[in-house]
């Protein structure tokens, strides 16, 4: 059996996702669900987010004119890169069909306490730089309510209530051993419990759902005990969990370091050389090889990112599949279309960016 690390903060080897299913005890998405999802982004309806918890159940709160909504959040340390948009990316997704609120923390804090060799003036700059990049995405500023940490301090009023009914045992047996590196960081899973209650915090009992990694199912699990304590009487938020993306090199997550990600940031010209230098291909050694005997689509990252997020039209995706498993379309070409999608993403997502400055204000929570 392969052996692979995964912990929220760190994933290492090749991820065993069937056996994450069976040890998390969390469910495969039904087809049920898919025919809800049918219609939306690419990374909801093409299997990227591929379980759940009790998601059934907020569809279910949906469709009896419950409310619900959605919760989801970021942890700034760095410029923003592709990887980093997918929850919000489904977050938008779900705002558009379900026309609900979408919350969004972003923990400053938890990076402070995390990152050895991040300021608390760099924690604070790259929050506000990456809450530009997400109102970028085009959430409705009406249903969209961001924050930060350390500027909305109202989330501790939260956090200590929910800090009393975490013990360190289940703190511990939930995160392993990391939380003693600092007594902030020990503190922190109260913070994000507090997190993915906040939309029933604030507007009281509902069903929510969480667009998550499945590394990050720890902090889901003491969320849903706690949620339910009598102090509360919250209903149990619910999660969809979202298989890594991986990084231009292929490697199981992306992460922010080297030339191996897009940042949101990069110009076209730093984006062809990143592709045509770096991303994993799937074809053969030559011309003539791979006209023979075809490209690998399941590895090939260009593939890959087209299918996650920079091809919407299943028709169009099946045609590059086709072409490039026959050896028609060579591993040049499939690069020149991926970098082609994404220049044009990242030249709209680039002035609404600079656009966002202007309405920051509109979907920022205030201390009361």
């Amino acid at each position: 059996m392969a052996k692979f690390k995964l912990t929220p903060w760190e994933v290492e080897g090749d991820i065993d996702y069937e056996r994450l299913v069976s040890d998390f005890g969390v469910s495969y998405i039904t087809d049920k669900i898919k025919s809800y999802l049918q219609d939306s982004h690419p990374l909801l309806r093409r299997e990227v987010y591929f379980a759940h918890r009790d998601f059934d159940k907020w569809i279910n709160a949906y469709e009896s004119g419950k409310k619900v909504s959605v919760i989801t959040g970021r942890g700034p340390s760095e410029r923003m890169h592709i990887g980093h948009l997918v929850p919000f990316m489904v977050a938008k997704a779900l705002q558009d069909k379900f026309n609900c609120e979408v919350y969004i923390p972003i923990s400053d804090d938890e990076k402070f306490y995390v990152k050895e060799d991040l300021s608390f003036d760099n924690a604070v700059n790259y929050s506000k730089e990456n809450i530009l990049d997400l109102i970028a995405l085009g959430f409705n500023p009406k249903k969209t309510f961001i924050f930060r940490d350390f500027e909305y301090t109202s989330i501790y009023l939260y956090a200590a209530k929910v800090a009393k009914r975490i013990n360190y045992s289940m703190a511990k047996s939930v995160f392993g051993l990391k939380p003693e590196h600092n007594i902030g960081w020990s503190f922190y899973p109260a913070m994000q419990t507090a997190h993915i209650l906040f939309p029933q915090f604030n507007v009281g009992a509902h069903f929510t759902v969480t667009p998550v990694g499945i590394d990050q199912d720890p902090f889901l699990r003491i969320a849903r005990d706690v949620a339910v304590h009598k102090d509360f009487k919250f209903e149990k938020p619910t999660a969809l969990h979202a298989k890594f993306i991986p990084s231009l090199a292929g490697s199981a997550k992306m992460s922010s370091s080297g030339d191996h990600v897009i940042f949101l940031t990069d110009s076209a010209k730093e984006v062809k050389r990143k592709i045509n230098k770096y991303a994993f291909s799937g074809g053969q050694a030559t011309i003539e090889e791979h006209r023979a005997k075809g490209g690998d689509p399941d590895v090939d990252i260009s593939y890959q990112y087209l299918r996650m997020f920079f091809e919407s039209d299943d028709q169009k995706l099946k045609e590059i599949h086709d072409n490039y498993k026959s050896g028609n379309l060579l591993s040049g070409e499939l690069k020149k279309i991926l970098i082609d999608k994404i220049n044009v993403f990242l030249e709209e997502h680039q002035k609404k960016r600079e656009d966002a400055k202007k309405i920051v204000d509109l979907f920022l929570l205030k201390n009361k």
